[in-house]
């Protein structure tokens, strides 16, 4: 499909996602909060997928929310704002619940809503030009694309405070020392490197990668039992498909698996 804000692409299992408003910083817009969640639905249902890379076009990755449409909009700037979040916390959503791995891709600056992409992913490589400012509180709003959720997970309460209400900008590598990122490469080597990581996830288990990621979503709020009953839960439902008996007889004749993904 073609898409005015974003570039979405598949190749070899691996989706692509970029976003395309290079001339105003990627900023996300009402189109583009559209356009993600349904780029979103697609990733998480097309079993053809089994990777998907996030990342920008140009020299920024994401300015965060577009100001500019929001003051433009006036008195209509709350339902305009609900909107917008609306599509794109559920575009999060799909991601966050999907089989597929989210490889965020950070090729620059990430700012409000960006900054809270960058912190979504399930894996997070980042160029040594990138840098990570939450912004947020600078424009009088609260944050949202999920910071709150995931941010303090990363970092810890008090830092997360601190990035979220004196707008520090950290650079890669110190996103990377705070758990931020998980690596950070040259800015010529983002997307190779980028996509020799997905290359590898798109040959592997999805749904014990899905399983990993849902286990994990509740491993700081469920009690003990109720995290070992899901883990229960989901180890058993492995067997149900190709990948996890293939799996556990390759392991015993060690012999390399060919995950089939399904």
């Amino acid at each position: 499909m073609t898409y005015e804000t974003i570039e979405f692409a598949v190749e070899g299992g691996v989706a692509t996602i970029t976003l395309d408003r290079p001339d105003n910083a990627n900023a996300l817009n009402l189109q583009m909060a559209n356009e993600m969640l349904d780029v979103s639905v697609e990733c998480a249902t097309n079993p053809e997928i089994r990777v998907v890379i996030l990342t920008g076009r140009g020299k920024m990755f994401c300015a965060g929310g577009d100001l500019a449409e929001m003051h433009a909009v006036g008195d209509g700037a709350e339902a305009h704002l609900l909107k917008m979040t609306s599509g794109l916390h559920g575009a999060l959503v799909r991601f966050a619940q999907m089989n597929a791995p989210l490889i965020v891709a950070v090729n620059g600056a990430a700012g409000g809503g960006g900054f809270s992409m960058a912190l979504a992913g399930d894996y997070v490589i980042a160029s040594d030009k990138a840098r990570y400012i939450s912004a947020y509180t600078a424009a009088g709003l609260t944050p949202d694309a999920s910071s709150t959720y995931h941010l303090a997970k990363h970092v810890g309460l008090l830092r997360a405070k601190e990035l979220m209400l004196s707008n520090r900008t950290l650079s890669a590598e110190e996103a990377c020392d705070w758990g931020m990122v998980n690596k950070v490469v040259p800015a010529d080597a983002l997307m190779d490197e980028a996509r020799k990581i997905a290359a590898g996830f798109a040959a592997g288990p999805s749904l014990a990668y899905g399983g990993v990621k849902r286990l994990l979503q509740t491993a700081f709020s469920d009690t003990l039992e109720t995290q070992l009953d899901k883990e229960g839960v989901s180890i058993s439902s492995m067997m149900r498909g190709h990948d996890g008996p293939h799996g556990v007889a390759s392991f015993l004749a060690k012999q390399k698996p060919a995950f089939k993904g399904a």
